[in-house]
């Protein structure tokens, strides 16, 4: 009799298992001449060789199937163990799958043009507003791409700019201070990756979230790298974070003008390198609108009223302040 240690690197082992260990239950069920195990992310199983060899084989079948679509049901087992296809098997263009196993897809035009972007180019700007997905489908993408081993890590960062609030009288330490900050970009890897699996992963830094600042001094290799709420950088940040860039990596920026929280007569950095890089080689620009929007159809309004707002003070303005034009 042959003893054998499997360790469950890549999926959470709740998941993996089933609840109430249901998913156990039935792959012992359909070895009934190995004895099974399961403790934590290790499964020990006992038998003669070649029964252990197709039990080993079929495990990491269920581990990629697990890791893709974050879900794992008793259906799954049968069609996997019967080399069978299942039902998510063949849904084109699903970016990931989150992690109540729903395909994530570019939903607009644009958000599609992203996608293309990102296999075409290893810089991408996407500025638009919000509610376009720009930033979603942006972590999307490097969760596949690290999914897929694709790259070792996954860099996420934004500036801390203080909107409202100055960063020293919020309560705590600096994390507890810089984290508020970075909260949108948590709740989505939190949409695409298990709870335990996506702390474990910040834990061991295969996944960092950091303000900018934190990125001066680095190369950044093997990753990719996505620059959120650019449009509140400076011209020396900006240039600072893309020149950061190491081998076999990419990097995303995003940003929206009309949200632009830095002080009076501060040019913005997204603005800046928009300006400087638009003719350089490699890079792509996306530019979304109002039509990409994909939160609550209200956004899509309050969005339209704000910019009919503007457009109605950008008139009232030059009435009373008419330029004066020299003879």
């Amino acid at each position: 009799m042959t003893e054998k240690h499997i360790v469950l690197e890549d999926v959470d082992p709740v998941i993996f298992y089933g609840v109430n260990n249901a998913n156990m239950q039935m792959i012992k069920a359909l070895y009934p001449k190995l004895r099974i195990v399961a403790r934590g992310n290790v499964i020990k199983v006992m038998g003669d060789e070649e029964e252990l060899a197709s039990f080993d084989e079929n495990i990491a079948k269920l581990q990629k199937h697990c890791v893709k679509y974050n879900q794992l049901t008793e259906e799954d087992i049968l069609h996997i163990l019967r080399g069978e296809k299942t039902k998510k098997d063949g849904i084109e263009g699903v970016i990931v799958y989150s992690v109540q196993g729903k395909p994530i897809t570019a939903r607009s035009e644009n958000q599609q043009k992203l996608v293309k972007a990102y296999n075409a180019s290893d810089m991408i700007f996407a500025t638009g507003p919000a509610g376009s997905g720009k930033t979603y489908t942006s972590i999307a993408l490097a969760v596949r791409a690290l999914k897929n081993k694709e790259i070792r890590k996954i860099i996420l960062s934004r500036p801390a700019v203080e909107a409202g609030e100055k960063l020293g009288f919020l309560p705590g330490d600096m994390k507890d201070k810089i984290d508020p900050y970075l909260q949108p970009l948590y709740d989505a890897l939190e949409d695409m990756i298990p709870s335990l699996k996506l702390q474990e992963m910040l834990q061991q830094n295969i996944i960092q979230i950091a303000p900018l600042a934190f990125m001066r001094g680095r190369t950044l290799n093997d990753a990719v790298v996505i620059l959120d709420e650019a449009q509140n950088t400076t011209p020396a940040q900006i240039k600072m974070f893309l020149t950061r860039m190491g081998t076999n990596t990419k990097m995303i920026i995003t940003g929206d003008f009309t949200q632009i929280d830095l002080p009076p007569h501060t040019k913005s950095g997204l603005i800046d390198a928009l300006q400087t890089l638009k003719d350089v080689e490699g890079i792509s620009f996306i530019e979304m609108s109002k039509k990409d929007i994909v939160r609550h159809k209200l956004v899509t309004r309050i969005v339209d009223a704000y910019d009919k707002a503007d457009k109605k003070r950008k008139e009232e303005y030059d009435k009373t302040h008419p330029t004066l034009i020299p003879k």
